[in-house]
């Protein structure tokens, strides 16, 4: 749950923590189990929250600690989970901490962050790029050195070297953990390693900085950090933790998630959203095509079939709209909405359900840039009109990239700013609020909404969703995602028709004598299963095969 953009309740324009609680009936309706709240601590606010001066207050936009315990106490009430955010690669510049580090070469805050002396010419240490453009050093005249920050310059990275920094991160963890709570997602957090060196990295042609991942993703004492969080921090609670793992491989995740090594519940990993990013990275876009999909989504289901656990998402609050971006929001919306969440829902791992997604949220185009509030897309576009790159073209990328596709406020209804607040919002409503939105979703039967809901109840009533081993059917077909998932004597049967034209389905031989029950589907169709079928638009089945 993204806070600033999920509900209003006092006018002022900015999601908060009250307006959760109004909706958590909502929430409950629609099925869910644990609520995951992106950072709502003390922030300046220069990457929305992500940059926290204080891990034990709430940001005052979203209300009181008071509120936050009433929160708390209705999610319990109502038999859902609360899961909070952990960012403790990096700190807001005006934490306490920074503010002292930087006030001396000895101060005893000194070593909390990263510092290094500039090289002889007076430039920064390394060559790294920061993930939100231009360097990741940033000089400082109060002690003329430079401190690494991998994000924005106002996001120092915490030095996990010092043992005394994970002291302090594992006494603010058992703080929030003794309230209650119910896990961490832990963003970025297999960066919190880097390398001692701080070696450069390569520079690609064209650019001015390098990547430095190979030096801090996944780095040389991650799964030592990661046991000590367990043994300092986690083990004597009963809670869910989620490593947000950037660059993760299938291999890496399943040491973090293999119970054995005491470090993480399951990975958030990016392979399958970079997809339709062109080899200049995010912002290069390009066309995805179904077979490499198919390809990454079966690598990390066949990966962590026996060991290990993944997230299930096609987006978020960093995610464009999955509709937009993997469907078709226009006369297709609500159908490939529906296929997109079937082909999710069954497979395993944990499915994620974003805000808005319920019920077929879109991205957003507005035209002018000052329209948009995040920090990556501001930056991006600065450094590409000063590289001369014509507005238009980068507007397309941000139409279908941009971070803020998923951060304009959720369509309630369709009232004034869609029923997000009374007062003026944050950042523009979508236009399309008065046709896509939660009120008329609820009212009726056949919308996004209700189909969620189901998926939801099968997940609940079938084990082999859950534990069923995966296999991929139909591996080359360009428009035709399959699967199957067994256990024991039951067989799950997933057809998903990616597009909008008719290709056909044939069943594999091994299933023919299997009895066929339809579970859900997203289309008009009859309960029959024929060996071989012609698909519309978009079309998503679901089938329990037993012999």
């Amino acid at each position: 749950m993204y806070p600033r953009s999920f509900n209003d309740s006092n006018g002022d324009g900015i999601g908060d923590i009250p307006g959760i609680i109004e909706k958590l009936d909502y929430l409950k309706q629609l099925g869910i189990d644990i609520i995951w709240l992106s950072p709502v601590y003390q922030s300046p606010n220069d990457d929305n929250g992500y940059d926290i001066s204080d891990y034990q207050d709430i940001m005052d936009e979203f209300g009181t600690m008071d509120d936050w315990e009433h929160l708390l106490a209705e999610v319990h009430k109502r038999g859902m989970r609360l899961v909070m955010d952990l960012v403790v690669n990096h700190t807001s510049d005006e934490h306490a901490w920074f503010v002292e580090s930087r006030k001396s070469k000895d101060n005893p805050y000194r070593d909390y962050y990263i510092w290094r002396a500039p090289k002889e010419d007076g430039s920064e240490p390394n060559n790294w790029a920061s993930s939100f453009s231009g360097s990741a050093w940033q000089y400082d005249d109060m002690t003329g050195e430079y401190y690494l920050h991998l994000f924005s310059k106002k996001q120092p990275d915490l030095n996990w070297e010092n043992p005394t920094v994970r002291e302090e991160v594992y006494n603010m963890m058992r703080w929030w953990l003794d309230k209650g709570i119910d896990g961490f997602r832990m963003d970025v957090i297999n960066f919190i390693s880097k390398h001692p060196d701080l070696p450069d990295g390569k520079i690609k042609e064209g650019k001015k900085h390098a990547s430095g991942s190979a030096y801090f993703r996944n780095g040389p004492r991650i799964h030592e950090f990661l046991q000590e969080m367990n043994e300092k921090a986690l083990d004597d609670y009963d809670v869910m933790t989620v490593g947000e793992m950037p660059g993760v491989t299938p291999d890496w995740a399943q040491e973090y998630t293999d119970p054995k090594n005491n470090e993480l519940n399951m990975v958030f990993q990016f392979e399958h959203v970079d997809l339709d990013s062109g080899s200049g990275g995010k912002w290069d876009l390009r066309q995805l095509q179904l077979t490499d999909l198919k390809e990454n989504l079966s690598k990390w289901q066949y990966a962590l079939q026996d060991v290990g656990w993944n997230s299930l998402y096609m987006n978020n609050h960093d995610q464009p709209r999955m509709v937009s971006r993997f469907g078709n929001d226009g006369q297709y919306r609500e159908k490939s909405a529906k296929m997109l969440a079937t082909l999710l829902h069954m497979m395993k791992g944990t499915p994620y359900i974003y805000q808005g997604e319920e019920f077929g949220m879109t991205n957003v185009q507005f035209e002018d840039i000052h329209d948009y509030r995040d920090i990556e897309t501001l930056n991006m576009y600065k450094e590409k009109r000063e590289e001369g790159v014509p507005h238009e073209e980068i507007m397309q990328s941000i139409y279908v990239k941009g971070r803020d596709n998923a951060r304009t406020p959720v369509q309630w209804n369709d009232r004034e700013h869609a029923g997000f607040t009374t007062g003026t919002p944050w950042i523009r409503v979508n236009p399309n609020y008065r046709e896509i939105n939660a009120e008329a979703a609820l009212n009726d039967p056949q919308s996004i909404f209700h189909y969620y809901r189901q998926l939801i109840d099968i997940r609940r009533r079938e084990d082999v969703v859950v534990y069923g081993d995966y296999e991929l059917l139909m591996a080359d077909d360009e428009e035709v995602f399959a699967y199957t998932r067994t256990l024991n004597e039951a067989t799950l049967l997933v057809i998903c028709n990616f597009y909008d034209g008719a290709p056909t389905f044939k069943l594999p031989k091994t299933l023919h004598d299997h009895k066929k029950h339809l579970l859900i589907t997203n289309d008009e169709i009859g309960d029959e299963l024929s060996e071989e079928l012609t698909l519309r638009p978009y079309e998503a089945r679901v089938y329990k095969l037993t012999r």
